[in-house]
């Protein structure tokens, strides 16, 4: 690997940390009473977005839909089969809760990202159906169609669900 592509890879990483983070620090702001310090941490984090996008254009990361759901599926199993399970034991070892209750709704939510592209992968060639998702605001847990009564990863009601068009 090259220098310069080890250095799109880390700007890439980088850059899609602190947009989350500023998503994440506009939230506290607003919840705190900080509008306009809320409405900055979310352009900056809409500037970092569009950073990240172009480092992983000149990294030829996007390829072709079916490619990307397959780069998707290998992406999210990766997870659920080796990465998060080596650190909710970590965690339970140093007794850390807090992490490992976050690992562990990370690695069930995983899963169904990863049936959930295989599912759109496997019917590629179909017409596509048109139908949102939701999405539970505490573990993730993705749903097709419409949200559960009652999230089945973490307990949360259906009605905290955000809905993804």
């Amino acid at each position: 690997m090259s220098k310069t592509e080890q250095a799109l890879k880390e700007a890439f990483a980088g850059e899609s940390q602190a947009n989350r983070k500023y998503l994440a620090f506009a939230a506290k702001a607003d919840q705190e009473g900080y509008p306009q310090i809320a409405r900055l941490f979310r352009a900056a984090a809409e500037a970092e977005t569009v950073h990240a996008h172009n480092h992983l254009r000149a990294l030829k990361g996007i390829k072709s839909t079916k490619e990307n759901l397959q780069e998707a599926i290998n992406g999210e199993t990766h997870e659920f089969k080796k990465m998060y399970p080596e650190m909710i034991e970590a965690a339970k070892a140093e007794g850390q809760k807090e992490a490992e209750r976050s690992f562990n709704f990370a690695n069930e939510v995983e899963k169904i990202h990863a049936q959930l592209y295989q599912k759109l992968l496997d019917g590629f060639e179909k017409p596509q159906d048109n139908y949102p998702y939701y999405v539970c605001p505490i573990c993730g847990y993705t749903a097709e169609k419409s949200a559960p009564g009652v999230c089945p990863v973490c307990g949360a009601k259906g009605e905290v669900f955000k809905r993804i068009d």
